[in-house]
């Protein structure tokens, strides 16, 4: 499952979700099995090779809708701020769905 972080930095132990509109780097997490395979960056959220198949943002007011036309399920980090903390969030199903 890859999952797409907007992040505002691309040092993995020092980033933080952000909101989309100031996002620096976007970040795609690899889990399989529990466990993160890998992390990729990117200054674009469509430049990687593989399609992402969650997007989670950093609260409900968000613009998402070009994430929702790829298909893509839209979750949100209200408290989560690190990808760690994401990645365990999204795991133990602790993450909402996006309110409209």
């Amino acid at each position: 499952m890859y999952i797409l972080i907007p992040m505002d930095d691309s040092d993995i132990e020092e980033a933080r979700i952000t909101k989309l509109e100031d996002v620096k780097v976007w970040a795609q997490v690899l889990v399989e099995e529990g466990k993160v395979v890998e992390i990729n960056h990117s200054e674009q959220s469509d430049t990687f090779e593989n399609q992402s198949h969650i997007v989670v943002v950093n609260n409900d007011s968000e613009y998402v809708w070009p994430f929702i036309e790829q298909n893509m399920m839209v979750l949100v980090a209200h408290f989560q701020k690190s990808v760690d903390d994401i990645v365990e969030a999204y795991l133990f199903k602790e993450l909402n769905e996006l309110a409209y």
